[in-house]
């Protein structure tokens, strides 16, 4: 049986719900969606998707570093979009943080996101 330990950061939000920042199983990071909430805040940094895009990157950052890693080792990326309108400023600025090989990755328009943010972003990483 596989241990799984949770994961908290203070560099990103507090769970808005009964849930972990992320898990940690097998060797493997496995972390909620994050959205462009100010950890020190708890609200949205800006209604725009570039803000918000950045914000979930700097999130996603500290629950990753939390665990020992970063953007090079992240294998498979969940994207939730509000709007696919956004899709190609959200694509500049993903590829700011991501280099080749890429991850896999899949994108979905979401009728709706937490606290009405525009963007949404999980990341599975393989621990080093």
């Amino acid at each position: 049986m596989h241990h799984v330990e949770a994961l908290h950061t203070d560099g990103a939000p507090a769970a808005i719900g009964p849930y972990s920042q992320a898990c940690v199983a097998g060797g493997f990071l496995f972390s909620a969606g994050q959205i462009g909430l100010d950890p020190s805040t708890g609200q949205l940094v800006a209604p725009g998707l570039r803000e918000q895009a950045y914000r979930v990157f700097e999130n996603l950052a500290a629950v990753l570093a939390a665990a020992g890693a970063g953007f090079g080792d992240v294998v498979k990326t969940t994207v939730y979009v509000a709007d696919m309108a956004d899709f190609a400023e959200l694509n500049e600025i993903y590829a700011e943080h991501f280099t080749e090989p890429y991850p896999a990755r899949s994108t979905i328009e979401a009728g709706a996101l937490p606290a009405g943010a525009r963007v949404e972003i999980d990341v599975v990483a393989r621990l080093p």
